[in-house]
């Protein structure tokens, strides 16, 4: 009997550090959460902090970055977030999501 259990309990051991099953994958991305489109009435207008915050909340997106020309920027595509690219004087040129 003694024997049964010595060899039955590296067994118990083991069987306590298997791995867990795998986790469901995630869930789909979300859809984009920006529409450059909604904030267009804000190209040509100055690139103020309010006009920037305004763009945000009029594309629904939940970040904004605004940007300068010849300003390095990440690559990475965000759904959530809308560009606000302005010219040389400041000005509101294009209105981008991503």
């Amino acid at each position: 009997m003694s024997l049964r259990l010595s060899l039955l309990s590296p067994l118990l051991l083991l069987s306590a550090c298997a791995s867990q099953p795998a986790t469901p994958p995630p869930a789909a991305e979300a859809p984009m959460a920006c529409n450059a489109d909604a904030a267009g009435r804000y190209v040509g207008e100055p690139a103020t902090a309010a006009n920037i915050e305004a763009v945000r909340k009029a594309s629904g997106a939940k970040l904004v970055r605004a940007l300068r020309p010849d300003q390095a920027v990440t690559l990475e595509y965000r759904g959530e977030r809308v560009n606000v690219l302005q010219d040389a004087a400041g000005i509101i040129e294009r209105i981008t999501c991503g």
